[in-house]
């Protein structure tokens, strides 16, 4: 059952093939900003900042209609704009991991290697909304049950996810989950950013990464156990540098702040911090957007439209001893919480 107040702004957003509809939710905090969430993938869509100047900016990257939602999964290198990822965001070598002695075979849907939770990973599944707030610090409260053995992962999987736009500007995203047998989770939200909108590029924007160290990686992109120290080295931005043009990186973060990432446009005097409980930030910019996809109001985006702040476990912990435990036990539960604060001077 939905509790949804009466002044709650809810459309049809379309219809899944299999006739299933998908609702776009929308919530507003008093200090005007705006954020709408789909069901489908219960993804970010729109994220609404007002200017000083008065205008209104999206700051996040996304398509017009499900239609375009449900396609961009089918071409190459899907990009996910605005998606929760799961159940394993990242890549998973050869898709294979081991619990308690059993092996587990994942789907194989980059390469040789599992990616961001197999061929329909938590990004394609209609979540059920359970609970939508209004009024100061608004809500919205979705529920997925991932069955046992679904792309290949044990155990019958319950989650819950939060969004909460808060009266501080923070885009707040909390994740819970509970699990019938032990599992491997690792979730996070695929939002591309842009502080001055799709019409620009990021390369102008000034990024911050509160990390000394990142995971060094083989040529197909997955871990290979190695921590790298990147201090005065060109993936060193614990000084401020602006966005690269390309760069798909998992960087350890450094505990001792707890400012996890920062990005900030001098153009529009708007800065976005990053706060998380996780270990690692997955930076990512240089998606190749098929020519069959046009972005939101026929946008044509370009591969540095937009940066991801993919907060999360590491990449392919399943496999390393050494990095964060990545195994869900059955009389545990899954607690991970991002936080994506605006500040509008």
């Amino acid at each position: 059952m939905s509790e949804i107040t009466i002044n709650s702004k809810s459309k049809l957003f379309g219809t899944m093939p299999n006739g299933d509809a998908v609702y776009s939710y929308e919530l507003k905090n008093n200090n005007g900003i705006e954020v709408k969430i789909i069901n489908y993938g219960a993804t970010i869509t729109s994220l609404k900042i007002p200017l000083k100047s008065g205008i209104m900016i999206d700051v996040v990257l996304g398509l017009d209609s499900l239609e375009d939602y449900i396609k961009s999964y089918e071409i190459g290198g899907s990009p996910y704009f605005g998606a929760t990822v799961g159940r394993y965001s990242g890549r998973i070598n050869k898709g294979l991991f081991t619990i308690n002695n059993n092996v587990y075979q994942l789907e194989k849907n980059l390469n040789s290697h599992s990616l961001h939770g197999g061929n329909i990973g938590f990004s394609q599944r209609n979540w059920e909304v359970v609970k939508i707030t209004e009024g100061k610090n608004p809500s919205i409260s979705l529920y997925y049950f991932s069955p046992n053995n679904e792309s290949g992962f044990p155990g019958d999987l319950k989650v819950e996810l939060n969004y909460t736009l808060t009266e501080n500007n923070e885009l707040s995203i909390e994740y819970l989950a509970t699990t019938s047998e032990d599992t491997i989770v690792n979730m996070t939200n695929h939002s591309y950013f842009n502080l001055e909108g799709p019409a620009e590029t990021v390369a102008n924007q000034d990024l911050y990464i509160n990390s000394k160290t990142l995971l060094e990686t083989n040529a197909d992109n997955v871990p290979t156990g190695v921590l790298l120290n990147v201090v005065n080295s060109p993936n060193d931005f614990s000084s401020t540098k602006k966005c690269p043009d390309k760069i798909d990186t998992s960087f350890v973060l450094n505990k001792e702040n707890k400012i996890a990432a920062s990005l900030y446009s001098e153009k529009n005097n708007l800065k976005m911090l990053v706060f998380t409980d996780q270990p690692s930030v997955h930076i990512f910019v240089g998606g190749k957007y098929d020519d069959q996809l046009t972005g939101k109001e026929k946008m044509k985006y370009q591969s540095n439209s937009g940066i991801c702040f993919e907060t999360q476990n590491f990449p392919d912990a399943p496999n390393h001893p050494h990095f964060p435990n990545s195994v869900l036990k059955k009389d545990e539960t899954y607690l991970q919480k991002t936080v994506y604060k605006f500040e509008i001077h």
